[in-house]
């Protein structure tokens, strides 16, 4: 395989980060599709050999198809597409059917049919592998077609099963080398002699987990935060104390003295909504926690009635606060525990989400330090600093906002390239 050159399609690929992975085992991605203008710009920066489409793939789809037959002979080594997995739902066929019997119309998120152009586009191109990647809950996701309502998992083996073998496979990235918790449906689908064997053989082809959290004689111990991140200089919410001099993506937003009070005051791998009064002269450690209940609808709510003021002595306890614009009075901030919450040294990460650097997100405050992660720390636990890539684009870094969403939204480019190194030993 060495002397065939290997291109890929990349479809939603946003950025461009889980191509790195492909690149990294000297795949090329010649064509590449998304639809936000500034994400392509991106993705064309860092891979300047690629043909980008940028727009919506259903207006676009023939025009990949066309572009792809007329520059290239062979056939793509690999198509990968990550679809939007907003519209995802847990609601599975039979809660569909059940409605559908009680005249009640589901309402079908058009973002999950983005899976169609998808494959209406493997369907001609025939690429020998084929890597879906999304949220677990894609797995009973259903959608409308022109025979009806069927499961996207479904209706993948309907297009696709007479001529690539593979399944879905639900798995977290922390036990590929990935330093956080983020489970994902990794659906892998091959046409390659050597992969349908491989797949017969051993009924997946998703290569074996690397790490796990307790070391075995075949995985190393999982990744931490402090692993990664505990060796870079101190930040703080603070003005000025906010921005590493030396690195100009090491830093964080500021916070106001209110948030200042609750962040400060939470320990390691706690919650501010839990905690304790801090006054001196009480110091009482015994008022009520915060939590969650099912409401008569069955709706997971946080509570509203935990105490702001410490039972014992009145004093204002260090926990999140909304105020009443009307009467300036002060109530306990709606959220659950895993809101303002710090993360564990010795522990992976939380999920990255495009939130991570808010402090009301989950799991998202560092461990001890009086702020939330840096763009630079989301790119060491996303594992994009392992590899080449670069934020700017004429000449210009682009916003922070943009380098967020990015990291957020992006594949842990650790993962495809170990997803793609073992495809590459299947075939050798």
């Amino acid at each position: 395989m060495s002397s065939k050159k290997l291109n890929a399609i990349s479809l939603f690929c946003s950025s461009g980060i889980g191509d790195l992975g492909l690149k990294a085992n000297n795949i090329s991605t010649v064509v590449a599709c998304e639809l936000l203008p500034e994400r392509m710009k991106l993705f064309l920066n860092n891979h300047p050999e690629a043909k980008g489409f940028c727009g919506d793939i259903w207006e676009l789809k023939d025009d990949i198809v066309s572009y792809y037959q007329n520059t290239y002979k062979e056939n793509p080594f690999l198509l990968i597409a990550t679809p939007p997995c907003q519209g995802m739902s847990s609601n599975g066929m039979g809660t569909i059917l059940n409605n559908l019997k009680r005249g009640v119309r589901p309402i079908f998120d058009p973002r999950n049919k983005l899976i169609v152009p998808a494959v209406e586009i493997a369907k001609i191109l025939q690429p020998e592998w084929i890597i879906f990647e999304n949220v677990p809950s894609m797995i009973n996701t259903v959608i409308e077609d022109t025979y009806g309502v069927i499961n996207i998992i479904d209706y993948v083996n309907r297009e696709l099963g007479d001529i690539y073998v593979g399944r879905p496979i639900v798995i977290d990235v922390a036990n590929y080398g990935v330093p956080q918790h983020r489970n994902r449906l990794i659906t892998i689908l091959t046409k390659n002699d050597q992969g349908k064997e491989h797949f017969k053989a051993n009924g997946s082809l998703m290569p074996a987990a690397t790490h796990s959290e307790h070391p075995t004689m075949l995985t190393e111990r999982w990744l931490t935060v402090r692993d990664v991140i505990s060796n870079l200089p101190p930040l703080s919410s603070r003005k000025g104390e906010n921005i590493d001099p030396n690195n100009p993506l090491h830093k964080v937003p500021i916070l106001d003295d209110a948030k200042l009070f609750w962040v400060t005051n939470t320990p390691e791998g706690q919650t501010a909504m839990n905690n304790q009064c801090v006054n001196p002269y009480c110091m009482y450690q015994g008022n009520a926690l915060h939590g969650s209940k099912y409401d008569a609808e069955g709706v997971n709510r946080s509570n509203t009635d935990t105490p702001l003021y410490c039972r014992k002595c009145g004093a204002l306890l260090p926990r999140p606060y909304a105020v009443d614009k009307k009467t300036g009075e002060k109530r306990i901030m709606k959220g659950f525990v895993s809101a303002y919450k710090r993360m564990s040294w010795d522990k992976p990460a939380s999920t990255l989400t495009q939130n991570f650097q808010y402090a009301c997100s989950d799991n998202k405050l560092h461990p001890t330090q009086d702020r939330v992660l840096s763009l630079y720390e989301g790119l060491i636990i996303q594992t994009i600093a392992l590899y080449p890539y670069s934020f700017v684009v004429d000449g210009r870094q682009v916003t922070d906002s943009v380098i967020r969403d990015t990291i957020g939204e992006s594949i842990p480019p650790l993962l495809i390239d170990k997803i793609v190194s073992n495809i590459l030993q299947i075939i050798k």
